[in-house]
């Protein structure tokens, strides 16, 4: 029997739509290296992107590229990006947040 090793997703699925791929491999990328972030991605990944749009997901997408301080100050700091579509993104997930009693559960 012959193993071969992947070294990464196969071509195929670089092909396809925003809308088949993004939510398994959104929810894959939350898993961070800082606990915090990773309940909170986790939670909001499971609460909103089976309903999200290929274009939020690609601005979720877009945050979940950023670094662990630079994604913390934005999620937990109340610092803001300068691109107003992050911002935007931001501001959505902050008001996750609020809707549930100001707990870090989205």
């Amino acid at each position: 029997m012959k193993l071969t090793q992947r070294s990464g997703p196969p071509a195929e699925a670089a092909t396809h739509s925003d809308a088949t791929i993004v939510p398994g491999r959104l929810r894959w990328r939350c898993r961070r290296g800082m606990k915090e972030l990773d309940v909170l991605l986790e939670r909001l990944a499971q609460r909103v992107l089976s309903e999200a749009s290929a274009a939020e997901c690609r601005v979720f997408g877009e945050l979940l590229e950023l670094p662990d301080p630079v994604l913390a100050g934005y999620l937990l700091g109340g610092e803001t990006p300068a691109e107003p579509h992050l911002a935007q993104g931001i501001a959505r997930m902050r008001a996750l947040c609020r809707l549930d009693g100001g707990s870090a559960v989205f």
